[in-house]
């Protein structure tokens, strides 16, 4: 399966940490926040890479070259970010069929493959991970809503009065049924073409989106101290394997 990476951001919440690299570049143990979403993506069958640029792009194309661990790697030019969904629209012509998709800001150590495995056994237009927060941080999220069989039936964005505390996280697989959503989204009012809005748009058109809920635990490497929970995090989860 081939998998898209979005790693064109500034981070600009990250400063003075991406004063001189992208968001994806920033390092959590030792090693940056992309080379962690890349290994997870071989682990779980990634056949090619398709990163999506931006911002000091050069800093992430000459680490990494053509390939990572023999993964063939394509890039694609965000030249404004302007939102997940209009990043997305920048490797259509890269993708051919299922698809998985991280957001290269995310650390995880979690049931990703959960969610890959629904997309292949089930041939939904699209599944993802989700994750309960307090509801007071749900705003900053795209909020879901679930039915009793655990579809997706309503994606809002940083909504003022979230419907739920079921969030979306940074991992999703999708059909290449994602791709004609994101060209009719509008600019939502943060003036971005919100990747929520898509998934609303495949929902309102009868396509089947299943939620799969987060065992284990994943950090939006958004601020300095989220970086350093995630380090701490992994070092603790390193740990623990080392003395079994």
């Amino acid at each position: 399966m081939q998998a898209v990476v979005l790693a064109a951001g500034k981070g600009t919440r990250l400063r003075p940490l991406t004063e001189d690299k992208p968001k994806g570049m920033v390092e959590v143990d030792e090693e940056p926040i992309l080379t962690h979403c890349l290994d997870q993506l071989v682990e779980l069958g990634a056949d090619e890479f398709v990163v999506v640029v931006g911002y000091l792009k050069e800093r992430i194309i000459d680490h990494y070259g053509d390939e990572y661990r023999g993964v063939p790697i394509t890039y694609a030019h965000q030249r404004e970010q302007q939102g997940l969904a209009h990043a997305l629209l920048t490797v259509e012509e890269h993708i051919d069929d299922d698809f998985m998709l991280i957001l290269g800001d995310n650390v995880f150590q979690a049931n990703l493959e959960d969610v890959v495995r629904r997309q292949q056994e089930d041939r939904a237009d699209a599944a993802f991970l989700v994750e309960e927060v307090p509801w007071e941080d749900a705003s900053r999220y795209g909020v879901c809503d679930t039915n009793l069989y655990g579809e997706i039936t309503d994606v809002v964005e940083k909504p003022d009065d979230p419907p739920s505390n079921l969030v979306m996280t940074g991992f999703y697989t999708f059909s290449p049924a994602i791709f004609h959503a994101c060209h009719l989204v509008q600019p939502s009012d943060r003036g971005e073409y919100e990747i929520s809005e898509a998934i609303d748009l495949l929902i309102q058109s009868g396509r089947t989106i299943d939620a799969i809920g987060l065992d284990g635990w994943r950090i939006d490497v958004g601020y300095p101290e989220d970086r350093d929970e995630a380090e701490e995090r992994l070092q603790e989860a390193e740990s623990l394997a080392a003395a079994d």
